[in-house]
């Protein structure tokens, strides 16, 4: 192993550690494990699939008896959540769909709207209270998002459920494969068939 993949690999390695135990994102995790590594604030960060590899490989050897009922649980709350926002096309992307979330992990649906307004509108009918941000979208560009805490019975806590907002036009580049040739995100009866497949 060359200095450089070395390196990266003890980036990923801290990077996984702060999202599996602090539910940080994975950009926000490589910036930090940059700092706590004393290394410069310009060092090569690894790409996201080698620092999803070094989540994987964490959660197998510390987490391996509490990950699987934990991510059952937000899967479940996923899908209740798609259930209320079944008439934006909402799809699940992040840990929850990934496989990799923890109990301090936050559900991202994916919402593909005909009007912007339409899903905040909803949650205002729905009585629920959010925080409207703005994020970046996988296109590279900021995009709206609604954020609720919501109690997940499953864990027994609230947890952090951030609804991204997207023209329904969007769509269809959402659903194109990533560089492994799998589906960055999934919409509901994908999510429900993750579920049936986990309970067998």
């Amino acid at each position: 192993m060359s200095p450089m993949d070395s390196l990266s690999s003890e980036i990923s390695a801290a990077a996984a550690r702060l999202v599996v135990e602090e539910g940080l994102e994975y950009g926000p995790a490589k910036r930090r494990a940059i700092k706590l590594l004393g290394l410069p604030l310009r060092s090569a960060l690894p790409g996201n699939d080698e620092l999803e590899d070094a989540v994987t490989e964490y959660i197998e050897v510390f987490c391996a008896d509490t990950q699987p009922h934990e991510l059952r649980c937000l899967r479940e709350h996923a899908v209740f959540w798609m259930q209320r926002m079944a008439a934006f096309r909402p799809h699940l992307g992040g840990a929850v769909w990934r496989g990799t979330a923890t109990r301090l992990s936050d559900i991202y649906l994916q919402l593909f709207c005909d009007d912007p307004k339409s899903a905040e509108i909803e949650l205002v009918n729905l009585n629920v209270r959010y925080v409207p941000r703005t994020v970046p979208g996988f296109q590279g560009r900021d995009v709206d998002a609604l954020s609720v805490h919501s109690f997940c019975a499953g864990l027994g806590e609230e947890i952090g459920v951030h609804l991204i907002i997207y023209d329904f036009d969007d769509l269809r580049g959402a659903l194109r494969p990533d560089p492994k040739g799998r589906s960055p995100r999934g919409d509901l009866r994908a999510v429900q068939s993750l579920l049936n497949v986990a309970s067998k």
